[in-house]
C-alpha cells in the first residue's frame, strides 16, 4: 500500500511541475488540474499520515531512553499519536479503493409515487423538495426535466437533473423505496396511513458514451396536456421517444418547443441506457446484485419518514433521527455520511477476504 502511495505522491508532484510549465496551454492545464484534484485528497492524507508516523516513531525512541521524565512525556505523546496514525491508515485504505466511475458525474433523479394513491404523490413532492433543498445546500443546481402532476400539489412522476461536483457520489445512496407514515389531510378519523415513493438516481451520460442510432428510436409528438391556460400548447411540442431494442419509453412536455423536449428526453434515455449497461455488466460479475429500485410495495424500503413521532429511520444502517422537519428541509448528510462509511467498510472487508 505504501509503495502505491509513494507513487501517487510522485505523480502529484509531477503534475504540479507540468502545470507550471504548461501555463500557456489552457486545455492541457485543465486536464492536468483535473487529475491533480482527483489525487489531492489521497496525497494530503498520506502526507499527514507520514508526518504523524515519523512523529510517533520519534516519540517511541525517546520513550526507550534513560531520562525518566523524558520517557514519561514521550510515552504519553506516543499514546496520543497511535490512534491518530491508525485512523489515518484506515482512511488511506478507503481512499485507495477503486472509485465508482460515475462518482464525478451529474445525476438524473426519478421520483415516482408508489403505494398509496394521492398520498404517495404528495410524498413524492416532499421528496423532490427535500432533494432540491439538499442540492442548494451543497451549491448544486437542480433542473426539472419532466413532471406528471396530480393537480393537488403531488407528482405521479418527476424527473430532474442535479448538476455539481460529487452529485452522484452522494445521491446514489438515495436509490430505493422511501416510506411515509402520517395522517393525510383528507383523513377524518385521524388514522395513520402508510405510503411509498420510489427514487432512482442515474448517472448522466453524454452522447459520446451512449450512441443511439436513429433507427433504434421511434418518436411521437403530441400536444402538451397542461393544467390549462398558458400551459396548454396549441402546437404539438410534447415528445415521446421509444427505444425499440429495449422498449424504454421517455416523454417530455414541459418545454415550449419540440426541440427542447426532445433534448431532455434524449438526456433521460441516455442515462437509463447507461445505467442499464452498467447494471448488466455488474450482474454478470455478481449475480446476487439487487436491482436499484423495487416494486414500491410497503415491505421494500430503505428509509421511513414517521410524521407522528418526527422520526426518520434508515433501515440499511439502523440509524434514526428525531428531526423529520429538518431532514425534509435537506439535512441528509448524517445519513449519507454513515452510508458512505459503511460502504467503504464493506468494500475493505471484501478486499481483505479476497
Amino acid at each position: 500500500m505504501f509503495d502505491r502511495l509513494e507513487g501517487i505522491d510522485r505523480r502529484f508532484r509531477d503534475l504540479d511541475e507540468q502545470i507550471a510549465s504548461s501555463a500557456a496551454d489552457y486545455q492541457r492545464v485543465a486536464e492536468l488540474a483535473q487529475e491533480r484534484s482527483q489525487l489531492e485528497p489521497v496525497v494530503s492524507a498520506y502526507r499527514k499520515f507520514r508526518a504523524l508516523r515519523d512523529q510517533l516513531a520519534g516519540a517511541r525512541t525517546l520513550a526507550g531512553g534513560d531520562d525518566r521524565e523524558i520517557r514519561e512525556l514521550a510515552a504519553a505523546e506516543a499514546r496520543e499519536l497511535e490512534p491518530k496514525v491508525a485512523e489515518l491508515e484506515g482512511r488511506l485504505k478507503a481512499l485507495l479503493l477503486p472509485r465508482d466511475p460515475r462518482d464525478g458525474r451529474n445525476v438524473i433523479v426519478e421520483i415516482r409515487g408508489g403505494t398509496g394513491g394521492g398520498e404517495a404523490a404528495l410524498f413524492a413532492a416532499d421528496l423532490f423538495r427535500m432533494y432540491t433543498r439538499y442540492a442548494e445546500g451543497r451549491g448544486w443546481h437542480a433542473e426539472v426535466l419532466s413532471q406528471n402532476e396530480t393537480g393537488v400539489g403531488g407528482f405521479k412522476e418527476i424527473i430532474f437533473r442535479v448538476s455539481g461536483k460529487g452529485a452522484y457520489s452522494r445521491l446514489k445512496y438515495e436509490s430505493g423505496v422511501h416510506r411515509v407514515q402520517r395522517v393525510p389531510a383528507t383523513e377524518a378519523q385521524g388514522r395513520i396511513h402508510t405510503s411509498t415513493a420510489t427514487v432512482a438516481v442515474l448517472a448522466e451520460a453524454d452522447e459520446i458514451e451512449i450512441q443511439i442510432p436513429e433507427k433504434d428510436l421511434k418518436m411521437d409528438v403530441y400536444r402538451s396536456s397542461g393544467a390549462g391556460g398558458q400551459n396548454v400548447q396549441k402546437n404539438a411540442t410534447a415528445v415521446r421517444i421509444t427505444h425499440l431494442p429495449t422498449g424504454i419509453v421517455v416523454q417530455c412536455q414541459d418545454e415550449r418547443s419540440q426541440v427542447q423536449n426532445r433534448q431532455r428526453a434524449m438526456s433521460i434515455l441516455r442515462a437509463r441506457l447507461y445505467e442499464r449497461a452498467l447494471r448488466e455488466r455488474q450482474e454478470a460479475e455478481d449475480s446476487a446484485r439487487r436491482s436499484q429500485v423495487g416494486s414500491g410495495e410497503r415491505s421494500e424500503k430503505i428509509r421511513t419518514y414517521n410524521f407522528p413521532q418526527s422520526r426518520v429511520t434508515d433501515h440499511r444502517i439502523g440509524v434514526s433521527a428525531h428531526n423529520l422537519g429538518s431532514v425534509l428541509d435537506g439535512t441528509l448528510d448524517p445519513f449519507i455520511d454513515e452510508l458512505i462509511t459503511r460502504d467503504e467498510a464493506e468494500r475493505l472487508e471484501a478486499k481483505a477476504d479476497g
